[in-house]
């Protein structure tokens, strides 16, 4: 099986990026099942029925999200309703959604996708690592093909998920922090693994909003409204090999695809 997972895809910059890129993807890697992290999907922050399905008509199948799931209202609703869309599984009981599933692909069998939330330097939400426990549990006799987005801010806490999780998954890939790390590589039993996919957005900026807003909360300390970057664009992801029938991974390697910059439109009676 090949599995194509996109990183954090930031506002309406980060769904062009896919619309632009994700056929091709598929096409030329003859990809059997993609998975990305709609966490800022909808204007930078949070995710929404109609964010979440545009990009499942570019051709994500399965949307992971992360600790900004729950800033557009209507995803209470919507997460509790669609199973395509999965919040981190250690959210405390009570939570509206999922966090794990099993899907089908058209022609490679099954695959169980598995989302997590880091606490390091997060919201205290329960232990990731023994939800990890309880959702593989529930789905280990469903699957051998099982992924786990482990969307985190301490690279410890998610090179440690890979560790705990080698041989029992068939990838461990990390989100949150939105710039590709260089790490990837196949554990001793047989996991892939990655600290952070990377970012689907605006290439000239800061984790996706304009630089100049970024360096000014730096330099004054204070409050600023971020604004997503114009410009060309980056789609940042993994590309995953699984044996299907032992749920080992094969191979992993990074995606970088770029999206030059369209010419503005001019204004209506200005110009052609």
């Amino acid at each position: 099986m090949k599995l194509l997972f996109i990183g954090d895809v930031v506002g309406r910059p980060g769904r062009e990026a896919v619309k632009a890129c994700l056929a091709d993807l598929v096409r030329r890697h003859q990809v059997d099942f993609v998975v990305a992290n709609g966490e800022n999907a909808a204007g930078g922050m949070g995710i929404t029925s109609q964010v979440a399905e545009d990009l499942f008509e570019a051709g994500v199948d399965v949307l992971t999200t992360g600790n900004h799931v729950w800033r557009q209202k209507e995803a209470i609703a919507y997460l509790e309703a669609e199973p395509r869309v999965l919040r981190p599984a250690n959210y405390p009981p009570g939570a509206p959604g999922r966090g794990g599933e099993v899907f089908q692909t058209e022609h490679t069998g099954s695959i169980g996708i598995v989302n997590l939330q880091g606490r390091t330097f997060m919201e205290p939400i329960d232990c990731p690592f023994r939800a990890a426990d309880s959702e593989l549990e529930r789905i280990r006799g469903r699957t051998k093909v099982i992924l786990v987005d482990v969307h985190a801010e301490a690279t410890s806490e998610k090179i440690a998920m890979g560790w705990y999780l080698d041989g029992r998954v068939s990838a461990v890939l990390g989100t949150h922090t939105h710039v590709q790390t260089s790490d990837e590589r196949i554990l001793p039993k047989g996991t892939a693994y990655i600290t952070d996919a990377g970012m689907t957005g605006p290439l000239d900026s800061i984790l996706g909003v304009k630089p100049n807003l970024i360096i000014q909360r730096f330099l004054t300390g204070m409050p600023a409204k971020f604004e997503l970057a114009e410009g060309p664009l980056l789609l940042g992801g993994v590309l995953v090999r699984i044996d299907t029938e032992t749920g080992s991974a094969i191979s992993i390697e990074r995606v970088v695809q770029f999206v030059p910059a369209q010419p503005s439109k001019p204004a209506p009676g200005k110009g052609q």
